[in-house]
């Protein structure tokens, strides 16, 4: 009987046990213990890591400072090349206009500004240069120029017209594109093979194979298609800039070296006079000569773009200088 009652005690000691713990408040719905081996905690970003698309560690790249190359191509648009539809070399004006109204076409005025040792035709007013000697930018070879000779130096377009047509030269007006066509910025006397390689194509297809000019040569063009208003291609760009970050500190060249468009000939203005006259004559296109001896009977031989009467049928060897005896 003791023994029974101690057992059943025993029991009853042990279903209270159990359902006190079942009920204690401070236990019921406790999490369970996170094992020892959770989630470990996020590193701390470094100085050298960044959110943004950036490799790590990469630095941004500084903006170029004002002034240089490099910060005007920033300013280019980049979009593609347009269709040269309509593209013809006219579109750019009579070839070597006198758009200074110096009484000098253009060509000859670049030949004298980059030639060397010069000398000018007899009676043309130190305008049409005969002779010279041309530190080639493009090879850096030393050239010999002989008017009438071989052709061994042209005049080169630093933005050919064809690459300037596809990239924004359709929008300009017609007067614009003279002066594009005629502005000292975009002309350098060349070795005339080394042009004719070069064609219409731009930074990314041809580079000057002097090396050493390479950054004067990119930052030029640069600067003539900022003054223009053109764009550049992504590729022409991404030449573009290699070669800039190889001299950070080039500068753009000076964008004011031709005139407005329209500034020449205000209203009232009369022309100058060619190599073959002297005093004011009236403005150009209210002379007009049916031939070279109609020039010449007129005592206006020889005639030049700035002359009235000028046709470019006169210059027959290209020269810029018409009726020429």
């Amino acid at each position: 009987m003791h023994l029974r009652t101690t057992r059943a005690a025993i029991l009853l000691g042990a279903a209270l046990a159990a359902g006190a713990v079942g009920c204690s408040p401070a236990l019921q719905g406790a999490p369970a213990p996170a094992p020892s081996a959770a989630a470990a905690p996020s590193p701390t970003p470094t100085g050298g890591e960044s959110d943004g698309p950036t490799a790590p560690g990469a630095p941004a790249a500084p903006m170029p400072p004002a002034g240089t190359a490099l910060a005007g191509l920033e300013a280019l648009p980049v979009k593609g090349r347009a269709p040269k539809t309509g593209y013809d070399r006219e579109k750019f004006g009579p070839a070597w206009a006198d758009v200074d109204r110096n009484g000098c076409d253009t060509r000859n005025d670049i030949l004298a500004t980059n030639l060397s040792e010069e000398s000018f035709k007899p009676g043309t007013r130190d305008c049409v240069v005969q002779a010279g000697v041309l530190e080639d930018p493009y090879t850096a070879a030393t050239i010999t120029f002989v008017k009438g000779g071989e052709a061994l130096v042209d005049i080169d377009h630093v933005v050919a017209l064809g690459n300037a047509w596809a990239t924004g030269a359709q929008q300009l007006s017609d007067q614009d594109r003279l002066h594009f066509a005629n502005d000292p910025l975009n002309l350098l006397a060349v070795d005339g093979p080394a042009n004719r390689q070069k064609g219409d194509a731009d930074a990314a297809t041809w580079l000057p194979p002097n090396t050493s000019f390479r950054c004067a040569y990119v930052a030029r063009q640069t600067a003539v298609k900022l003054k223009y208003r053109l764009w550049v291609t992504a590729a022409e760009r991404g030449a573009i800039e290699r070669i800039l970050r190889s001299c950070p500190g080039q500068p753009l060249p000076d964008a004011t070296t031709a005139p407005p468009a329209g500034a020449a000939g205000e209203p009232g203005e009369t022309a100058p006079t060619g190599p073959g006259g002297g005093g004011s004559v009236p403005p150009a296109g209210k002379v007009t000569y049916g031939s070279c001896s109609d020039v010449e009977a007129a005592g206006a031989a020889p005639i030049t773009p700035a002359d009235p009467g000028w046709d470019a049928s006169f210059d027959r060897d290209g020269d810029g200088i018409g009726c020429q005896s």
